[in-house]
């Protein structure tokens, strides 16, 4: 495997070839097909291919020949994670209990994609519904990490994280209720971006939905701002998105952090965990930072217990879910989800309003401390991945001791929050933080995960290693 392989070039790379003819779209489209052929067994990050992938890839080949690119990513390869419809293909949400008819329609996001010209190559797996960080379902199985087949990806957004970090094309869409884009971005090695919530449009609506966002997932912070770019266009679908802004978020990307000032932050409303490698990473992170101009010190936001108060909206939504299926249906269910569901479905309904009272809460409480500082800088999970095999257990607890402590704080306020990986732990597996800023400027977050991307080396593409 070599620089010169398409399956491991960037997605600007990609463009950049196409543009000058040194490379076609069905070369590049192959590869990555050919490569999936080859690691996905060992992987398991695909719900389904699509067979439309190389008839996309002449279309676009055409386009480009003629000098006529249809837009910002015409002929790039990417993927969409079960959670979300493509057309003609079923939305089985990596459940037992779902259709396996195919849906009509592209889902807001993919029309955007697709207007951008890129070319769908598959679905990715997903934990059931998205419920959980562990990244395997009942439907497909365990989905494995790249770089070390016993450990997890993490979720929700599995199959994206794993075929992100081993090159099965260059941009990957996850989702994000509570961190299941960035969590297994970290443990990838990968950049994943939770947007505002609103700037990526969203139809059908997910269990999730009132905190629930799509985004780009990808091995570098350019692609991850191009990809952006296509996804973040308003859609009469979803009535909460923001206004149109067909904007490049590309542009200002390499404006640096100098003079920004930035809040590390050891608590986001309660004591969450983090190990020797979390708190090393922010440190390096801050460290970084501070070389490149940026104003650095500690400093924690008065929030309510954010752990509370999303396990609160965890277990009703799902509770809800569930409360939708039939008997037969929710003993197909994974144990864990009925677990949890079970214990939402007591609430009463002012305890329900209480919790959304109280991310309103939260949501104030941030916003004046965004007023302070212009960046947060935090963990983005408490330690590294767990083994791929384990069963969940205690999954209430587990939420967060050990899956999304350091991320779901942002789904609550719903503010733009990034993932960045900082290396390779001793171990061998990706160490990440967090970078976070005020609603509404995604802008600035993408320009501080730039500037920390510049400062460290390439991070390597992985060999899919065996253990």
């Amino acid at each position: 495997m070599t620089e010169t392989d398409p399956a491991l070039m960037t997605a600007e790379s990609l463009l950049s070839l196409y543009a000058r003819g040194r490379l076609s779209p069905v070369e590049a489209v192959q590869a990555v097909m050919s490569r999936i052929e080859r690691v996905n067994p060992a992987l398991n990050a695909f719900a389904v291919l699509d067979e439309r992938a190389i008839a996309a890839a002449r279309e676009s080949e055409t386009r480009w020949l003629a000098g006529r690119p249809m837009g910002v990513l015409d002929g790039v390869p990417c993927t969409v994670k079960d959670l979300i419809d493509v057309a003609g293909f079923p939305t089985r949400r990596g459940s037992l209990t779902t259709s396996d008819a195919a849906v009509p329609h592209d889902a807001p996001l993919v029309v955007g994609l697709r207007s951008a010209g890129a070319v769908v190559v598959g679905k990715t797996t997903t934990t059931e519904f998205g419920w959980k960080s562990p990244g395997d379902c009942p439907l497909h199985g365990v989905t494995r990490n790249p770089l070390s087949l016993k450990h997890s990806t993490g979720g929700s957004s599995s199959g994206a994280g794993a075929a992100g970090a081993a090159c099965l094309a260059p941009l990957h869409v996850g989702t994000d209720a509570g961190g299941s884009i960035r969590i297994p971005a970290a443990w990838c090695g990968l950049v994943g971006l939770k947007p505002t919530y609103g700037r990526i449009p969203q139809w059908p609506a997910g269990a999730f939905s009132a905190v629930a966002c799509a985004g780009p997932m990808t091995r570098h912070v350019r692609d991850a701002a191009l990809m952006f770019s296509a996804m973040a266009r308003s859609d009469a679908r979803d009535p909460l998105c923001l206004p149109d802004d067909p904007r490049d978020w590309r542009d200002g990307i390499e404006d640096g952090v100098a003079g920004l000032s930035v809040a590390v932050v050891r608590r986001l409303g309660f004591e969450a965990p983090s190990d020797a490698t979390a708190i090393s990473a922010v440190e390096r992170a801050a460290a970084l930072l501070q070389e490149a101009g940026a104003h650095v010190e500690q400093a924690d936001p008065e929030i309510p217990d954010s752990r509370a108060i999303f396990g609160r909206l965890w277990s009703v939504a799902l509770a809800r879910l569930v409360a939708g299926l039939t008997p037969d249906k929710q003993a197909l269910l994974d144990d864990g989800l009925r677990e949890v569901a079970a214990a939402g479905g007591r609430a009463s309904g002012i305890e329900v309003l209480d919790g959304e009272a109280a991310r309103v809460e939260s949501g104030h409480a941030m916003a004046d401390f965004m007023r302070r500082y212009d960046l947060i800088l935090c963990p983005t999970v408490p330690a590294g991945p767990p083994l791929a095999d384990l069963p969940t257990e205690r999954p209430t607890e587990a939420l967060w001791r050990s899956w999304a402590p350091w991320t779901f704080a942002f789904n609550l306020t719903r503010q733009p929050a990034i993932s960045v990986p900082i290396g390779l732990g001793s171990n061998g597996l990706p160490v990440a933080v967090q970078v976070a800023a005020a609603l509404y400027r995604d802008d600035i977050v993408l320009r501080a995960a730039r500037a920390l991307e510049r400062a460290l080396p390439p991070f390597p593409v992985p060999e899919i290693a065996n253990t």
